[in-house]
């Protein structure tokens, strides 16, 4: 496209600068095929090296084929391999369209952080997701190219410098809610993995090794399970637990008396009495290491511990005491503290500059998955479309409804 026509349609379309990175086309059931004609949802992945995986299979495993599409939005599906950094245009010659006229969409290999903030220039808006740098020097470089809106594709915001983007009159907008039982899901995964050692058995079935030496684990069913944090992630785990036949124990610094299948006690009775203990709040300052010295000592010996929530919930180095001093019989992990530099990325060819997850993954009880506990086709549905719906809300200045305020 020329810079003339790009002017042009500058002048007529909202449009949103964003990584590629676990976005989605919206209603893809429909408008999209792989090869083999089933239905796909993720479209694009693209790693942070620069790599971009333009036909989907590193990231989802198909590859995605376009039909005609109605009018709306135009959306790049495809990147072929580039040098970091390298924009993909969007426009009317993509031929893919979403069904939100007057917001343009264009992917960036880069993801954000001080050194690419400048790659917005001349766009409303961004779109990040939670391993994106939105500090103050980032939010500032935001600000002197023109950014008015920050869309987050995630629920955390823990990431974002609110104060700062505030002060420059910014609009940050996030998902609250895409597919809690996802979440959900997965923290139950993890926290049976580690308990029957599925992964452990696997590996040794497929060496012919039938013997069950190392795989002894424990009934959930008559168990307690202690859930921190009762938002949607939350309700949806103490209700998975209760269909194993678990008693429900909940803390929540905002409890909600509506909920029948769950008792609210307090923290330290939490950790004292629960078998299993799952986190599902949001990092605060009142939440970041919630789980320390203090209070991995008030837990019962042999507890399980899951974390599908942010890593800061955790102290990882008193995590790390606690394995060595055999108080946990399991721990579950899908986030950790220094994920932000690596998190999606593939490190198998690189050696980590830090020891600590290095040091997690050497337990024989600790399980660790990549921070892929929202990643389900009905989940990154739903924050495609309500991204979506966030900046048609702005652009139309509507209410915006999933706005983070101070």
């Amino acid at each position: 496209m020329s810079n003339g026509a790009q002017n042009a349609r500058s002048s007529a379309h909202h449009a949103i600068a964003g990584r590629a990175e676990l976005f989605n086309v919206v209603d893809a059931g429909k408008r999209m095929r792989p090869a083999d004609g089933n239905a796909v949802v993720a479209v694009l992945a693209v790693d942070d090296a620069g790599k971009a995986a333009g036909n989907c299979t590193d990231r989802v495993g198909v590859t995605a084929q376009i039909d005609g599409l109605e009018d709306g939005i135009d959306v790049v599906v495809g990147v072929d391999e580039a040098p970091e950094g390298r924009h993909e245009d969007v426009g009317d010659e993509a031929g893919v369209r979403h069904g939100y006229p007057g917001i343009t969409i264009k992917f960036t290999e880069a993801n954000i952080h001080e050194e690419t903030a400048s790659l917005a220039k001349g766009y409303e808006a961004i779109c990040a997701f939670v391993n994106a740098d939105l500090s103050t020097p980032v939010i500032e470089e935001l600000n002197a190219q023109g950014v008015k809106l920050i869309l987050m594709r995630c629920a955390g915001y823990n990431n974002v410098d609110l104060e700062t983007a505030h002060k420059f009159g910014m609009k940050v907008l996030r998902v609250p809610g895409y597919s809690p039982e996802a979440v959900a899901e997965h923290a139950m995964a993890l926290a049976l993995t580690a308990n029957r050692h599925t992964h452990k058995a696997y590996i040794k079935c497929r060496e012919n090794n039938f013997s069950l030496s190392g795989l002894m684990g424990l009934n959930f069913y008559q168990k307690t399970a202690g859930i921190i944090g009762t938002g949607k992630i939350g309700q949806a785990m103490a209700k998975i637990c209760k269909g194993f036949g678990m008693r429900v124990i909940a803390y929540d610094l905002f409890p909600n008396k509506s909920l029948d299948y769950l008792e609210y006690v307090s923290l330290d009775e939490l950790l004292a009495t629960s078998d299993l203990i799952s986190l599902h709040c949001p990092l605060t300052e009142e939440t970041k290491h919630i789980i320390n010295e203090e209070t991995i000592a008030k837990m019962k010996d042999g507890v399980i511990l899951v974390n599908t929530s942010r890593g800061g919930l955790i102290k990882t180095e008193d995590l790390i005491s606690g394995i060595r001093d055999h108080k946990f019989f399991a721990v579950g992990l899908d986030v950790y503290e220094e994920e932000t530099d690596f998190v999606f990325e593939d490190m198998s060819e690189r050696i980590l500059q830090s020891s600590i997850t290095q040091r997690l993954l050497s337990f024989p009880n600790v399980v660790m998955t990549s921070h892929q506990g929202f990643f389900t086709k009905e989940a990154l549905t739903n924050i495609a479309e309500t991204t979506l719906e966030n900046a048609k809300a702005f652009m139309d200045r509507n209410e915006l409804k999933n706005e983070v305020l101070s």
